[in-house]
């Protein structure tokens, strides 16, 4: 009778994180990323699978983790730092952007004031 199996592909996620146990900033499980850059030479590997997946369109940190099999405490490391960097990106919504009218009122009133 031989031990438990282990997978010769398991990796810890100490390891995928290089020790962190905490990302740079706060993302929920619901927070949607999406990639602007591809990482360059030297990125982790693991950055490189969640920036490509990324590339795809808008995923959340829950897809992601799902998609790559990784679990979300290592995903939202990982995407922390690659919005850091600026390979991704957190889209911002329609709803949140102000109307053009309010915009060119804004512009109006600047170009209103005295030099």
């Amino acid at each position: 009778m031989s031990g438990p199996r282990r997978d010769p592909d398991l990796v810890r996620a100490y390891v995928r994180t290089r020790g962190r146990s905490r990302p740079t900033r706060e993302l929920d499980l619901v927070t949607l990323v999406i990639a602007v850059k591809s990482p360059g030479p030297g990125t982790s590997p693991d950055a490189r699978r969640v920036a490509g997946v990324c590339a795809r369109g808008a995923l959340s940190i829950a897809e992601i983790a799902a998609y790559l099999d990784l679990p979300f405490s290592v995903v939202k490391i990982i995407a922390a730092d690659l919005l850091d960097t600026e390979h991704l990106a957190i889209p911002t919504p329609a709803e949140s952007l102000p109307e053009i009218a309010l915009l060119q009122e804004v512009l109006n009133g600047l170009r209103a004031l005295p030099a």
